[in-house]
Formats: structure tokens, C-alpha cells, sequence
């Protein structure tokens, strides 16, 4: 039996029927710029296929009625939000987290993974939200936005001349050479960019942006110095990721005339939540999803990682329990995460993580409705658009333990179903950063 993925019962009239495990047609999603390596196998288009920007565009009456249902849930069923949020032990909210709070919701996985590092510098984060803007620059038709794009290339380049000195400054020792190798890439990628724009290269853009922005993930990257907290005692026993990985998930799709195969990329982050990241390594490393099924797919959600038996979550080899792990929160301005609370239930209505669920492949732990330390193995994805439920006022911040967010191929999770395979699951970077990993002992 599958952990649920639950609301309090007061925040929809048939919440059962929300979250049903009868299988529907998810919505879909437009095409997103893949990255070299990482394709589906697709016969994109069909001829009853009209296009994913095409869908997009038409009206959706499943997205409607959720739309309305999660609507009639914030008025019904969410705290009042004039609640004075509880101080932070760790200090005000850091500056650079502003952008996550205020304006439209960021919905770009790249963008949350780069804002929820534990770092404070404002000069990066000057080159980077230009860069990010170049995105909203190509939303204009034709060449037309290429101007906007050279006013944002402009910017990030200058951002770059004035603050290069502070960025290096805050780059941890042992990663400065890196960074500078990272930085010079940035500095050269620029110029390459305004060419490109110059010569109204249009279709180019995107991927050098995506280049670039990488670029600046990995400067910000290398200004961690170490692993910034202290695990609490009754957890530092347990696999833990002080820092980040990536891992690859290839699902094999049936029945799906349009996707074959897929392979999701994955960044799971342990800086915000360590025992959650660690637990899911370790289990990667077990090949303990290999071969399973995925065992939910409503449109709401994708889900997996009920094991076969009477059990729920993974049975440790070496108590031959049920492995669980706390409910694990990190708020912004927080130095370390809170461990087995709600949000709500600590009284912090008007908190943000610094994982939230904004991006569309959001990866957060299932668990028990009512048990908040019940997580062990079963693992969900989210497919949703932000505007649905607006991050720091939905049914799920606060409530369930994110990890990481699907960075490649996100779009065609929607395209999978109950009974396609996870062939399987493979660190691809980080394995380094997992420490106390169960998987190593005999048994």
C-alpha cells in the first residue's frame, strides 16, 4: 500500500477524489530546451498529437477544476496568514532570498537549486538574475526580443567587470582555482552570447544562456565552504548528503505511443536537506528502485517506491525494520533545518522554505497523513504550475520534505503511467558527499 500524499481533511470537500490512484490523463506541459545526452525516445508529433505549446495554449478543463479545488482549499482550509511568523534563531532572512519571496513565483529548477545555496553575495547574484531574465526576453515574437536580450547580456557583463573582485573574494580556498577557471568560462561565454545576439541568432540563445547559467551555479558552488551546520545528534548516525548530487532515472514507458524511454536528471540537495538526500543515495546506491514500478500517476503527482510485501517503506537488512527518517524542512533564514513539524504546526504560517514546490518535477518523500516521521522509500514528483498553488500558500510547503528538482526532461514526467519501469537509477556526481552509507555494510 502507497504512503499518501495528503491535505488536512477540512482544505477540499472530496479530497479522496483529488488525490485518486485511479490512473488519467495528466496535462501536458510545452517542450523545454533539453541539454546534449539527455533525450527521450519520442515520435514528437503524432498525427493526433497537436503540439505541447499547442496544448499549452487550448483550454484545460482538468487544470480548471484543479484550479478551482485548490482555490476553494486556500479559502477554506489554509491558517490566516496575519499570524506573526516565530523569529528566526538564525538570524533575518538573507538577502538574496528576497527574489524567492516577492514577485512572480521562480519556477525554473536551475534558478531554486542556485537561490538555496548557503551563500550571501550579492555581486553573483547580479550576473545571474540578468542571465535568468533572458528568459522572460524571449517570450517577445521574432528578433524583436533579441533587444531586450542584449540589454540583459549587457548588464550581466558589467555585473561581472564591477563585481569579479568580491566574487573571488568569496570563494571558499580550497575551490578558488576552480572558480576563477568557472568565472573566465563566464566571462568568454558573454562575449559569445552578444555575438550570437548581435548576428540575431535567435534559436542559439537559450542554449548559451543555459551554458552560462551553469557557469554561475558552479561559481556560487564553489563559495560553500564546507558543510555549513551541524547534523542534530539523533540523526548524524544516518546516510546523510552534506552537499549535492546528481543522479540519472531511466524509465522505460509502455503503452505510450509518443515516449519510449526517458532519462530524468536529477539534482538532489543536501545542504538543505541532508537526512532526506542521504536516505534516497543510499537507497539509489542499494539499487533498491531498479526495475519498480511507477505506482502513481494522476496528474497530480507521479509516485513510486512501495517495495513488494506488506511493507511500505525500505526494510533494513540489518534490524530487518522499516527504515524511516524525519520530516525535514529548511525555512529561509534558517541556518539548519527543522526536523518532525509542519510549518503550521510550529506556527511559522508565513514562512518560505528554501525548497519549495514551484518547479514542475518537483522531488519530495511521501509519508503517512498523520505520522510526521513516517518517510522511508516512497518518493513523488509534482506536476504543476506554480500559479496553482503559489508557493508559500499551498497544501504542500511546509508539509512535505523536498529534496532536489528534475532538471532534464521534466516535461515528459506527465507522459508517464502506472506500471512503466524504472529501469534504473544511477549517481552521476556527489556520491562523495554522502557520508554513513548504509549500503556499504555487509547484509
Amino acid at each position: 500500500m502507497a504512503a499518501v500524499i495528503s491535505v488536512p481533511r477540512r482544505a477540499y470537500p472530496a479530497p479522496s477524489k483529488l488525490f485518486s490512484s485511479s490512473p488519467r490523463r495528466p496535462p501536458r506541459r510545452p517542450a523545454s530546451t533539453r541539454g546534449p545526452g539527455l533525450r527521450c525516445s519520442s515520435s514528437w508529433p503524432t498525427g493526433n498529437d497537436i503540439g505541447r505549446e499547442e496544448r499549452k495554449r487550448s483550454f484545460d478543463l482538468k487544470k480548471c477544476a484543479l484550479s478551482v479545488a485548490l482555490a476553494f482549499g486556500l479559502v477554506t482550509g489554509v491558517p490566516q496568514l496575519d499570524f506573526p511568523a516565530y523569529a528566526s534563531p538564525s538570524g533575518p532572512v538573507l538577502p538574496n532570498l528576497s527574489v524567492l519571496i516577492s514577485g512572480p513565483p521562480i519556477k525554473d529548477p536551475g534558478a531554486l537549486l542556485r537561490y538555496a545555496l548557503p551563500i550571501d553575495n550579492k555581486a553573483i547574484r547580479e550576473v545571474q538574475k540578468p542571465l535568468e531574465d533572458i528568459t522572460e526576453s524571449l517570450k517577445v515574437a521574432g528578433v524583436k526580443a533579441l533587444d531586450s536580450v542584449e540589454r540583459n547580456v549587457r548588464q550581466a557583463s558589467r555585473a561581472l567587470k564591477q563585481g569579479r573582485t568580491f566574487i573571488m573574494a568569496s570563494l571558499a580556498e580550497s575551490k578558488k582555482a576552480h572558480g576563477e577557471e568557472l568565472l573566465n568560462k563566464l566571462d568568454i561565454g558573454l562575449e559569445e552570447l552578444q555575438l550570437i545576439v548581435e548576428e540575431r541568432h535567435r534559436d542559439a540563445v537559450a542554449l548559451k544562456q543555459k551554458e552560462l547559467l551553469n557557469y554561475v551555479g558552479g561559481v556560487e558552488e564553489d563559495m560553500v565552504d564546507g558543510f555549513p551546520y551541524e547534523i542534530p545528534e539523533e540523526y548524524k548516525d544516518m546516510p546523510l548528503l552534506k552537499g549535492r548530487a546528481t543522479v540519472d532515472m531511466k524509465v522505460k514507458v509502455k503503452d505510450n505511443a509518443n515516449v519510449q524511454d526517458c532519462v530524468f536528471r536529477i539534482v538532489l540537495d543536501g545542504y538543505n536537506a541532508p537526512v532526506t538526500a542521504g536516505n534516497f543515495i543510499d537507497l539509489v546506491e542499494r539499487h533498491f528502485y531498479d526495475g519498480m514500478e511507477i505506482q502513481r500517476a494522476d496528474g497530480f503527482v507521479v509516485q513510486t517506491g512501495d517495495p513488494e510485501g506488506p511493507a511500505e517503506g525500505f526494510i533494513d537488512p540489518s534490524t530487518e525494520k522499516v527504515r524511516t527518517i524525519p520530516l525535514e524542512l529548511m525555512v529561509a533564514g534558517y541556518k539548519e533545518p527543522v526536523y518532525g513539524q509542519t510549518l503550521e504546526e510550529l506556527g511559522l504560517y508565513k514562512a518560505q522554505t528554501k525548497l519549495p514546490f514551484n518547479a514542475f518535477g518537483t522531488m519530495a518523500m511521501a509519508r503517512d497523513e498523520f505520522e510526521n516521521n513516517s518517510a522511508s522509500s516512497q518518493v513523488f514528483w509534482l506536476l504543476k504550475e506554480s500559479e496553482l498553488t503559489p508557493s508559500n500558500s499551498n497544501i504542500l510547503d511546509g508539509r512535505y520534505a523536498v529534496f532536489g528538482y528534475v532538471t532534464e526532461n521534466e516535461d515528459y514526467l506527465a507522459d508517464l503511467k502506472v506500471g512503466d519501469i524504472i529501469e534504473s537509477i544511477q549517481v552521476v556526481s556527489g556520491l562523495d558527499n554522502l557520508v554513513n552509507p548504509s549500503y556499504r555494510i555487509a547484509g
